[in-house]
């Protein structure tokens, strides 16, 4: 017999594929086209005469995208460019979105930091002219905590037992139909709840004006967002949890208030927090059912009670001139902090009560 000889295969000496040895833009080319973005949209701007900057912007945003494509196009193939155009999209849409709210939030220090201070916030407007300096938003600032804890006294609850219901026992057309209506319901505008506390708790049930009439129709409109918040949170609460608990004897009613409410509880607390902060700034059923005040009242269940939005309406639009102008700007900045703080003390909650590895 032959011997039979084998050779070794030959090495592959195709191409590797264009993804792997392509070129690459550095890493400072995005900083640099938005640069050169920036500076191509302010010279279009002052040539053509723009007077807004906000045209500037935009221009140099639909820059930025057009030339990132078009340079990843030529460098990297059109795969890539792809790729670079979404990631150029989301990032003017994120610039988009913070610059609006950071402008806000510095225009409002900058006019209302030379305001706030010790006297602005424990004295109220009693006994102050209106078109004269002084004054400040204790009595507003009293209205609002205690119309919004009022709210939330009665909102938070109920919203939290029609989530649970909704997930955890909600089966039918009774679900269907409080599922219908809670959506109904997050689209009510404001003066529509107001109206309504207007016509059944004022009119036909014969109460006065009061902090606690503005809390029912805050509470209307803050109990949507529980539900919706808390039901999100609690479908993302694992079964295995829940077959856990049941495996080991606990009835349904314990395996929800132990297990299923403290694995969640992070969540609930950020959706509580948040329906607090859309509540907070509504004007329209303070306007109907709480009536203003330029005194301290601190009974928010008898007489009209004053609160912060309403006071920035009041020395914005009705007062109107330097000294109301200041006053507004400085209740505005106290509101914004006023919800920040809010917000904190969710984002403090949830990651307390949170569950811990290990437990």
């Amino acid at each position: 017999m032959s011997a039979v000889t084998t050779t070794a295969p030959a090495a592959d000496s195709r191409p590797l594929p264009r993804s792997l040895t392509a070129a690459r833009l550095p890493k400072w080319a995005p900083p640099a086209i938005a640069a050169l973005s920036i500076g191509l949209g302010c010279a279009i701007g002052v040539g053509f005469d723009l007077a807004s900057h906000i045209q500037w912007g935009l221009i140099s945003a639909i820059l930025f995208v057009i030339i990132s494509y078009v340079i990843s196009a030529r460098v990297e193939g059109r795969r890539q460019a792809k790729d670079r155009l979404a990631t150029s999209v989301v990032w003017v849409a994120f610039v988009l979105a913070v610059v609006p709210l950071a402008t806000l939030t510095f225009y409002t220090i900058q006019q209302g930091i030379a305001v706030v201070d010790a006297y602005f916030l424990t004295h109220s407007m009693k006994g102050v002219r209106s078109a004269g300096p002084g004054g400040g938003i204790y009595h507003a600032l009293i209205g609002t905590l205690q119309q919004v804890a009022l709210a939330t006294a009665m909102a938070a609850p109920i919203g939290l037992l029609t989530a649970v219901y909704l997930v955890e026992y909600g089966r039918g057309r009774l679900a269907k139909a409080v599922t219908f209506f809670v959506d109904v319901m997050t689209g009510v505008p404001s003066i529509v709840a107001g109206l309504f506390i207007l016509s059944l708790w004022n009119l036909a049930l014969g109460f006065n004006y009061s902090g606690f009439s503005g809390s029912l129709a805050l509470a209307i409109l803050m109990m949507p967002v529980v539900v919706r918040s808390t039901e999100e949170m609690l479908k993302l609460v694992p079964n295995e949890l829940r077959e856990a608990s049941y495996a080991l004897g606990l009835p349904k009613w314990k395996t929800i208030l132990r297990v299923v409410i403290p694995t969640a509880i992070g969540g609930i607390t950020t959706g509580v927090m948040l329906a607090v902060a859309r509540i907070t700034g509504e004007t329209a059923p303070v306007l109907m059912l709480v009536f203003g005040s330029d005194v301290i009242n601190s009974n928010p269940f008898k007489d009209p009670q004053q609160s912060l939005p309403m006071y920035i309406w009041q020395q914005y639009a009705v007062v109107n001139n330097d000294f109301g102008y200041a006053r507004a700007w400085g209740a505005a900045l106290v509101l914004i902090a006023f919800v920040m703080g809010l917000n904190l003390i969710a984002r403090g909650i949830a990651r307390w009560r949170s569950p811990k590895a290990g437990h």
